[in-house]
């Protein structure tokens, strides 16, 4: 029987690229396997769980992500790498290394957390994982005998190896042929459309860039998920390696993380970074479409013009409007974030701190403290910028580019070389970055001043203004996504981005300082998780138990 994209004819000159209608037809071709899966009963045993049970790892991994910000997208590998560090930790101090006990207990503490769906991972996954953990295990044994580096490097190698294991599980877990063919499209796109000056020294990385990039834009992979991807690229036939391979690459692998991160460091990764996010939101704008209907989306791209219109400006529409309500909602995540981690301690701290020095509370500022950061990064959430019709209409015309053979772009993108600037340009550029720090903290200080803070509750404000800024520009990068129209620069938004830039560096610097000396998250991790999660394991065995002894009856 044709295929029913081959099926339908027009008498219009609108042809669909090869590329184009082969995610047409994976589309299709998923959803249906999808429906056929639904209707028929599967034999193969899956892991089950206990709902009631489960429930309370649920509502604890909830917990744990409010105290411990990271990307929603990041929640499910950031789990995995954590229960693996645990249960690697536990099982080497209580015996020797059970790799298929890991698997399964990795797998179900995901099912029970909601990462997984419930009965529908086969118990066949649990001999996979264990393979992929066993890989690393050699590999971290291996380049522990053989690189002689100091513990705290060692320390760092062990992690990075654990968060490589983490990545791979997590593309095991998630792997999707509609997202490996959208990058396999934007590549075939982007590697013939863009080019370097014959004499520049990256032209050897440029292929190679230009796929972290679609990675980092497209799949929003972090840096560890980014080293997997490059070290799959230098270790061809890593996700099929066994112990041999994995000892042999071990004894090499300190070499191997260099190289791995001047690639994620690459000076081309900026430029490349502009032009791969536009694509970025062609392409899932395209997917969104297809996958709301394959044929019919077909026939409108193929037939009417006006229909292909039409439909790309109403899914810019939802998209638009979804990015605002992600945009809230991550808000006010980071409200919580920051008053349950940060706030607490701070306001607490500000009291004795005031009353050791003799001085006397100022309420006025305390309330200040106190809500100011909740009502800041309100008002930045509020005075976000929407995209508009301009924007709706490069979006449509991004999407004719990488559909219809007709409207291919002709020229090509022109990347520079990065220039190396002198050590006297980057002394003087330094100096003038530190004269513009001291000028954007000193006014905030003078203003405080004048309305009667101490420099107890000056120290508290500016820490609170730091970091709720480097939140408001992370949780803003959700609505910058749909922006395909640079935002036109002003005399008063080059003043705001030249001295609030000091003030947001500041915070991103604080927040990952005080990322690694989290209380709550270290509580949380190395006190409670491990017991709470023994206990969930015995309370589930009880459940199982007793169901076992009510079927006896019956």
């Amino acid at each position: 029987m044709a295929h029913p994209f081959l099926q339908i004819k027009t008498e219009e000159t609108r042809t669909i690229d090869a590329d184009a209608s082969r995610l047409f037809q994976v589309i299709f071709n998923e959803q249906k396997k999808a429906a056929e899966a639904k209707g028929q009963d599967r034999e193969e045993p899956r892991i089950n769980v206990s709902v009631l049970i489960s429930k309370m790892s649920f509502y604890y991994e909830k917990i744990r992500n409010m105290v411990d910000y990271k990307e929603e997208y990041l929640l499910r590998k950031n789990a995995v790498e954590r229960i693996l560090r645990r249960q690697i930790v536990i099982e080497s101090v209580i015996k020797q290394l059970n790799l298929d006990e890991i698997a399964k207990h990795l797998l179900t503490e995901l099912i029970r957390a909601g990462y997984l769906p419930n009965n529908n991972v086969p118990i066949a996954k649990i001999t996979e994982i264990s393979q992929v953990i066993e890989k690393y295990i050699v590999l971290r044994h291996s380049c522990h005998q053989a690189a002689s580096v100091d513990f705290q490097t060692k320390n760092e190698l062990s992690r990075w190896m654990i968060a490589l294991a983490a990545s791979e599980i997590e593309e095991r877990l998630g792997d999707s042929e509609i997202d490996g063919t959208v990058v396999k499209n934007m590549y075939g796109i982007l590697k013939d459309g863009v080019e370097l000056p014959d004499d520049s020294p990256y032209l050897s990385d440029l292929q190679l860039q230009i796929y972290i990039g679609i990675h980092r834009s497209f799949l929003k992979y972090d840096r560890d998920m980014l080293s997997y991807i490059i070290f799959k690229y230098y270790v061809s036939g890593w996700k099929t390696a066994g112990r041999a391979e994995a000892d042999r690459i071990g004894r090499q692998l300190l070499a191997l993380k260099t190289a791995i991160d001047r690639q994620i460091d690459h000076p081309l990764s900026r430029q490349l970074s502009r032009l791969i996010s536009r694509y970025t939101i062609f392409f899932r704008v395209l997917t969104e479409i297809i996958q709301d209907n394959p044929v019919s989306s077909y026939l409108a791209f193929k037939q009417e013009a006006k229909s292909f219109a039409k439909l790309v400006k109403e899914k810019c529409e939802e998209n638009y409007k979804r990015a605002k309500k992600k945009l809230w909602r991550s808000a006010l995540r980071s409200i919580i974030y920051i008053f349950i981690t940060k706030s607490v301690f701070a306001v607490l701290l500000e009291v004795p701190t005031v009353a050791f020095f003799g001085g006397e509370i100022n309420n006025f500022a305390l309330a200040v403290n106190v809500s100011f950061p909740a009502l800041l990064l309100y008002l930045i959430v509020l005075f976000s910028k929407q995209p508009g019709e301009e924007n709706t209409k490069k979006i449509i015309e991004g999407i004719e580019e990488i559909v219809f053979t007709e409207k291919k772009r002709s020229d090509r993108f022109r990347l520079y070389t990065p220039a190396q600037r002198s050590v006297f340009i980057n002394t003087f550029f330094g100096l003038f970055y530190a004269v513009t720090f001291l000028f954007s903290f000193g006014a905030v200080i003078w203003a405080l001043n004048k309305i009667n803070f101490n420099w107890v509750s000056i120290v508290i404000f500016l820490f609170f203004l730091t970091l709720v800024s480097f939140f408001a520009s992370r949780i803003r990068r959700g609505i910058k996504e749909v922006f395909v129209v640079e935002p036109k620069e002003n005399i008063l938004s080059f003043l705001s981005d030249f001295f609030y830039t000091p003030i947001i560096l500041a915070g991103k610097w604080i927040s990952e300082k005080f990322s690694r000396v989290n209380v709550f998250v270290f509580i949380l991790d190395f006190i409670i998780e491990a017991p709470f999660k023994i206990f969930v394991e015995v309370a589930e065995e009880w459940s199982r138990y007793v169901k076992e002894r009510k079927d006896g009856i019956m």
